[in-house]
């Protein structure tokens, strides 16, 4: 059954929020700005399966100075807030990593009321407007930087249990794929073309977990996509911290390549083709396990919002959930997403999109 509400409920937790925090951010001499761009749109949407609310806002100190808020009252987002923090400590003592993101600085943080203020990281461009050769050497200086902190020891494993995911995790795919089954259970047409390709993807992944293994215990960021990082004088600074763990050494690689297929293919395959020409078989094997568990967890994320929507905004999602089966089927065979294919799936995608999403992604990559 649709729970088309969702949007108003969301809608009613952001002025709840916003007025709850105001006092606390008055008392530190920070006012939130007039506009705020990202708590409209599909952002009611965005959050992870089972996850937390939380609220970003847009503000600036006594002293003119760009900020950025982030708030829940909610107890799985506060102990996202707190992760966040934990997660910063644990990269500025990691004896083991070579070499450390930047960091947004922390201005205030109140975890208690759910709140944690850090500084607003201007950048000259987007990413995706650099050129590619930049593109691709700031991707993989990043993952390079990742994979310089690898769990070698026991000692290591225990200092980090808490961001640890061992390759057994990956098993969860069945779990993700019951879910999806659920979620399009009155979607014969979807889940008709889907099945296969989720059946592939738990056999691929049970028949080389000693490879997930091999690669296990590096540093990650899971979510690793534009939006969760800025570029300033030269630097990556790191924007959303809880998505930090050591897990597969690629989760993070497939990531980005998942998002660059759509945004950027050119980029994507010079990714792809660094790890073939420079790294063995078996890792580039690794990338293609990682890169279709990345692409299920994508799948029963837009599944998840079928019940939430309606209108356009649910074709969007349909859209959404066939676009992926064909990059998911794609992967698995071993070949390339069809240039029509991706350019016919945009179209779709920004046709239904609603003003609000619009205003809301501009900048966002």
């Amino acid at each position: 059954m649709q729970n088309i509400d969702a949007k108003g409920e969301w809608k009613t937790y952001v002025a709840h929020e916003k007025a709850r925090v105001m006092p606390f951010l008055a008392q530190r001499g920070i006012r939130l700005d007039e506009d705020q761009p990202q708590t409209i749109g599909e952002r009611y949407l965005t959050r992870p399966v089972g996850g937390g609310r939380k609220v970003v806002f847009f503000g600036r100190t006594s002293d003119r100075r760009r900020v950025v808020i982030k708030t829940s009252d909610e107890t799985k987002g506060k102990e996202e807030l707190e992760l966040e923090q934990d997660v910063r400590q644990m990269l500025t003592r990691l004896r083991f990593a070579y070499e450390v993101f930047s960091l947004p600085e922390v201005l205030w943080s109140n975890v208690e009321n759910g709140i944690l203020v850090t500084e607003y990281v201007e950048q000259d461009k987007p990413f995706l407007e650099r050129p590619l050769e930049e593109q691709f050497t700031i991707a993989l200086s990043a993952f390079k930087a990742q994979e310089a902190a690898h769990i070698t020891t026991a000692g290591h494993e225990l200092s980090v249990a808490d961001y640890y995911i061992k390759a057994g995790e990956y098993k969860k795919i069945g779990e993700y794929a019951q879910d999806i089954v659920g979620m399009l259970y009155d979607d014969t047409g979807l889940s008709a073309r889907l099945d296969p390709f989720l059946d592939r993807t738990i056999e691929l992944i049970r028949d080389n977990e000693k490879t997930l293994d091999r690669y296990g215990g590096f540093l990650t960021h899971w979510d690793f996509i534009p939006q969760n990082f800025r570029i300033r004088d030269g630097r990556l600074y790191l924007l959303d911290l809880t998505s930090m763990r050591f897990g597969n050494k690629y989760e993070g690689w497939a990531r980005f390549i998942n998002f660059m297929t759509l945004y950027n293919p050119a980029l994507a395959d010079a990714l792809l083709a660094y790890v073939r020409l420079n790294r063995t078989p078996e890792e580039s094997l690794d990338l293609k396990i990682m890169r279709a568990y990345r692409l299920v967890e994508l799948l029963r994320y837009y599944a998840a919002w079928l019940h939430k929507t309606g209108g356009t905004t649910r074709e969007l999602a349909r859209a959404r959930i066939a676009f992926w089966t064909e990059v998911l089927e794609a992967v698995l065979g071993d070949r390339e997403v069809p240039s029509a294919t991706i350019e016919a799936y945009k179209a779709k995608r920004d046709a239904l999109r609603t003003t609000d999403e619009k205003r809301r992604q501009a900048g966002l990559h």
